[in-house]
């Protein structure tokens, strides 16, 4: 009988997302622009990498940037600042700066109170700063030199998760009560829940390409309704969750891209490879307020932003690939504090983009 409910319910599944393909072939694209010279470092100093980025309360933007990697060896180096700026892009300060956990700089998310909360993935740890960039809480533990520290083998049948401790996370959290949830993502493919407390709780999925099953949960969202977003990456969909890991839903963005497009890097995708990158979900973030609206950036390529209602239609599309201002090397993070401001984080064109986008004609 199970093995027939999931027959169903992937069958239910199939059949929702050949009809959004269906519907989401024409969309309209938003009209926006990219803010010149944003962030301002200081004199002489670049990012790296960009794959974070944050904003709180006060509209300063937290940057977690793959940077600081100049000296180590050519695998392997430290790769990770946490830097602030304010709203207008003045630089303020740098957080935690040589700190223990930095090894791979993966997410950064503000919480509610304005806590900073920094997603490592060659740590394997999640640190809590205060606003005053002062350490709270830590998740996770890194592997110690001591003991002959490297890299995690994707190994098939996949290593069995332990609670509490992480492989690779990807993203962060939190729901109306407090609860936190980390997207535990490239190698355990799970949701790990935390109370407000920071006590472990439970975690859900595995490795897998069923409803409630990750192919590589790469980022999460919740909403103000408690709905938990997890962007299945590889699995090309969005699943939706209840706050204890019930399967809701899921949907799958599939507007195809203007055919002259091209990838910053590597050769462009065809056909079947093709499929597998069209909305693959990079990226979530939801703005605040009654009305919310989600914003998913997609992989490297075909490298876009889209605007979509929380049932899984797509509102709109925003850029393209490419290098320029106002094209994308798909955004590995969003930050959306309103529905017309959106701050893009970008690995391979090593930079931020602030956009401000403009009401689509009618």
């Amino acid at each position: 009988m199970k093995a027939l409910i999931t027959a169903a319910l992937v069958l239910m599944a199939t059949s929702c997302l050949v009809q959004q393909s269906l519907a989401q072939q024409s969309v309209p694209q938003i009209p926006f622009d990219s803010v010149a010279d944003f962030p301002k470092l200081p004199d002489g100093m670049n990012f790296g990498e960009v794959p974070g980025v944050a904003v709180n309360s006060k509209g300063h933007v937290f940057v977690f940037t793959r940077s600081n990697s100049a000296n180590g060896p050519a695998y392997g180096p430290t790769a990770a600042q946490l830097l602030e700026f304010t709203a207008e892009g003045d630089f303020v300060r740098e957080i935690g700066k040589g700190l223990y956990a930095w090894a791979f700089a993966h997410s950064v998310r503000i919480d509610k109170d304005d806590n900073i909360w920094a997603i490592d993935k060659g740590s394997d740890m999640v640190v809590k700063f205060n606003p005053a960039g002062r350490v709270q809480w830590v998740f996770g533990r890194r592997k110690e030199s001591a003991d002959d520290a490297k890299p995690w083998e994707h190994v098939n049948p996949p290593l069995p998760p332990i609670d509490g401790l992480f492989r690779e996370p990807t993203d962060v959290a939190w729901d109306s009560k407090g609860n936190t949830y980390i997207s535990d993502g490239y190698i355990n493919s799970r949701i790990a829940k935390f109370d407000m407390h920071g006590q472990w709780v439970k975690s859900w999925g595995e490795p897998g390409t069923e409803p409630g099953q990750f192919h590589l949960p790469h980022a999460i969202a919740i909403d103000s309704n408690d709905n938990v977003y997890v962007g299945d990456r590889s699995n090309h969909r969005i699943q939706v969750f209840d706050t204890d890991g019930k399967f809701l839903r899921m949907f799958a963005i599939t507007v195809p891209p203007d055919p002259d497009t091209r990838a910053v890097y590597g050769a462009t995708p065809t056909s079947d490879r093709l499929t597998r990158v069209i909305g693959a979900p990079n990226s979530i973030c939801i703005t605040p307020g009654p009305k919310q609206v989600m914003f998913v950036g997609e992989t490297t390529f075909p490298g876009r932003i889209f605007k979509v209602a929380l049932d899984g239609k797509v509102l709109g599309v925003i850029g393209k690939s490419g290098r320029e201002m106002k094209e994308f090397s798909g955004a590995h993070a969003l930050a959306c504090p309103s529905e017309n401001l959106i701050y893009a984080a970008e690995t391979a064109n090593w930079r931020v983009q602030k956009l401000i986008l403009h009401s689509v004609p009618e």
